[in-house]
C-alpha cells in the first residue's frame, strides 16, 4: 500500500465514530440514586502500582474501587450491612470479574468498613 492510500486510511479510521464506546455519561446524572446492594469484594498487595483502567496507578491503601458500569470518577458510599460501618470511594477502576460481586474495593476501604478477615461482605452502595 502507498503513503497517500495508508494516510487516507488513517483519517478514515480516526475520524469515524467508534463503534464499541458506550456515551459518555457524567457522575452527576447518577448523584443521588441508589447503585444497589450485593457483595463486595477487596483487592490489595497484588495489583499494587499496576495501572487500573482509567489510567493511574492502583493504590491500594486510597479509597477507590472498581465498578462495572459507574463513570470513572464518581463517589459513592458503600455501607457494610453486617456492621453498619460505610467509607466513601472514588469509583477508578473497572470490575469485579467474580460472580455474584458489586463492587471491589481497595484494600484501604475494605479495612475502614471491617471486611478484610471476611474477604467479601454485603453491602449496600449509594451515589454521591
Amino acid at each position: 500500500m502507498n503513503i497517500a492510500k495508508t494516510i487516507a486510511l488513517a483519517v478514515a479510521l480516526l475520524s469515524a465514530p467508534a463503534l464499541t464506546q458506550a456515551p459518555i455519561i457524567s457522575a452527576e446524572a447518577f448523584a443521588g440514586a441508589k447503585a444497589g446492594a450485593g457483595n463486595a469484594s477487596y483487592y490489595g498487595k497484588r495489583f499494587h502500582g499496576r495501572r487500573t483502567a482509567n489510567g493511574e496507578r492502583f493504590n491500594m491503601n486510597a479509597m477507590t474501587a472498581a465498578h462495572k458500569s459507574l463513570p470513572f470518577g464518581t463517589k459513592v458510599r458503600v455501607t457494610n450491612r453486617r456492621n453498619g460501618k460505610s467509607v466513601v470511594v472514588r469509583i477508578n477502576d473497572r470490575g469485579p470479574y467474580a460472580h455474584g460481586r458489586v463492587i471491589d474495593l481497595s484494600r484501604g476501604a475494605a479495612s475502614r468498613i471491617g471486611m478484610i478477615h471476611s474477604g467479601t461482605a454485603p453491602v449496600q452502595i449509594d451515589i454521591l
